[in-house]
């Protein structure tokens, strides 16, 4: 007996196999977010050789849509299904199309829609992907008190979890169903290849922490197995991130879904633009704070160091820059950044290494007083490269110049410091160093006369690009 009308996506999971593993809802949290990274690994490995249409794969997803880089944002059509939709007519303070005529508009590339309240599948988070490559369905839910996650790539059981799901697409949005269900009859129910499976078996150790030598007994019995050390704020944070990340990740999409209409005035235009900018930079921002208690977690950077890859700094460096700008702008402060005319390839994560960058940056600016000067130079140092953050306060008379007052900070657990001055909450300068390391970079942080702290990055170099 199925516990509503129509079946969840974990009833028919468990159905499909000979048992389900409950664990704690940490540890269940903790492999939905590791299979959702070797998923969009995955995904970006395989779309990266298909040609042809852009539409490369369709991805249903509950509560909040999934996959950020934009490579898979502009070849996936995404469908967020959730029990408690945002409300764009809100945002807009003039009269506006009904809901079918927007969906029309937007179709299918990136949708929301509403799963109704009674439905037990809207407190499930689940993730269905279609391509012509490979189909796939993970579930993350709680039933009689238990968590348990589970997956499958059975072609008949994606069929099944689509069913479901299309049944109540039927139920609350009938004249969408047709077309969504032609979308997905395109991939057709091919069993994946053994190579796939196994890539994404590969990809899942990838991202899997190594364990704690320390926190293995020598000989545990087996009816009493190990268990990680308990670090409550780090779960909390853990927890916090995730639960922050997800309505502004909805509230997000709706906004990229309004900009897309073309009658909206101009000042309109540029409050949903600002509404866009402050979620990513917030999204971002939760992603390192979960990222930095995983690594905690785990207790070891080496553990995180997974897809470093050689990559082009410069092109990192085109997109990072206008946003260090506006964050020194916003706080009338000054930034130059002095660049090599010719930036070598590094080896790094270039999704990671934006975000760390730009968080670091955006911290330090928060810890200065208005009218600072903040000198970004990059330069190389042997086989590695070099990025230097140096504040230099202004001073009228320069024959006197100033030392900076340290900012006042305190710990706040184990990752975070609270400045009491700004109000600032961010990680601490451990944790932001693990998370360099995990991008396989290092950061040393000085203290120097009439500058006040200096960062350093070390990125490694390329090993042809070493004699740039």
């Amino acid at each position: 007996m199925y516990e509503w009308i129509l079946p969840s996506l974990r009833e028919i999971l468990a159905e499909n196999q000979s048992s389900v593993a409950v664990c704690s809802p940490a540890k269940a949290e903790w492999q939905w977010r590791t299979s959702l990274a070797a998923t969009e690994q995955l995904l970006i490995n395989t779309l990266a050789t298909a040609t042809g249409d852009a539409n490369q794969g369709l991805v249903l997803a509950a509560p909040a849509p999934l996959f950020s880089p934009t490579t898979l944002t502009q070849s996936l059509q995404r469908v967020t299904f959730t029990a408690k939709p945002f409300n764009p007519l809100a945002l807009m303070p003039f009269e506006m199309p009904t809901a079918p005529e927007m969906a029309d508009e937007v179709a299918l590339h990136e949708s929301v829609l509403p799963l109704l309240p009674a439905d037990p599948l809207g407190k499930e988070k689940f993730c269905l992907v279609f391509t012509d490559k490979f189909k796939l369905v993970l579930v993350l839910a709680e039933h009689n008190s238990q968590t348990s996650f589970l997956f499958s790539f059975e072609p008949e059981v994606v069929e099944q979890a689509w069913r479901a799901l299309g049944a109540r697409v039927m139920l609350t949005n009938p004249d969408y169903f047709a077309d969504l269900d032609a979308l997905v009859k395109k991939y057709a129910p091919v069993a994946p290849d053994y190579r796939t499976v196994m890539q994404f078996s590969q990809l899942l150790l990838q991202v899997t922490p190594e364990p704690d030598k320390e926190s293995i007994p020598a000989a545990a019995p087996v009816s009493a197995p190990a268990t990680p050390p308990s670090r409550p704020d780090v779960e909390l944070l853990q927890a916090f991130a995730h639960e922050v990340r997800t309505p502004l990740t909805t509230i997000r999409t709706m906004t990229r879904l309004l900009l897309k209409r073309k009658d909206l005035p101009a000042n309109v235009i540029s409050r949903l633009e600002t509404i866009d900018r402050e979620c990513t930079e917030q999204i971002d921002r939760m992603e390192l704070l979960f990222k930095a208690a995983e690594l905690e977690t785990s207790n070891t950077a080496k553990s995180a160091q997974t897809q470093l890859t050689a990559m082009s700094l410069d092109q990192v460096l085109q997109q990072s820059i206008p946003r260090w700008q506006q964050a020194a702008d916003r706080r009338h402060l000054t930034l130059d950044v002095v660049l090599p005319q010719q930036l070598p390839t590094v080896v790094s994560n270039p999704t990671m290494l934006d975000r760390v960058l730009t968080n670091l940056i955006d911290n330090f600016t928060r810890s200065l007083p208005a009218g600072s000067h903040i000198q970004v130079h990059v330069i190389p140092a042997g086989d590695q490269l070099k990025l230097q953050l140096s504040p230099q306060p202004q001073c009228k008379d320069q024959s006197k110049p100033t030392t900076p007052t340290p900012p006042i900070r305190k710990a706040l657990g184990q990752l975070l410091m609270f400045q009491p001055e700004t109000g600032t909450i961010s990680l601490n300068i451990a944790a932001t160093k693990h998370l360099f390391q995990a991008i396989g970079g290092k950061l040393i942080v000085r203290q120097r006369p009439q500058y006040g702290e200096v960062l350093t990055i070390f990125l490694p170099l390329e090993v042809n690009a070493k004699d740039w």
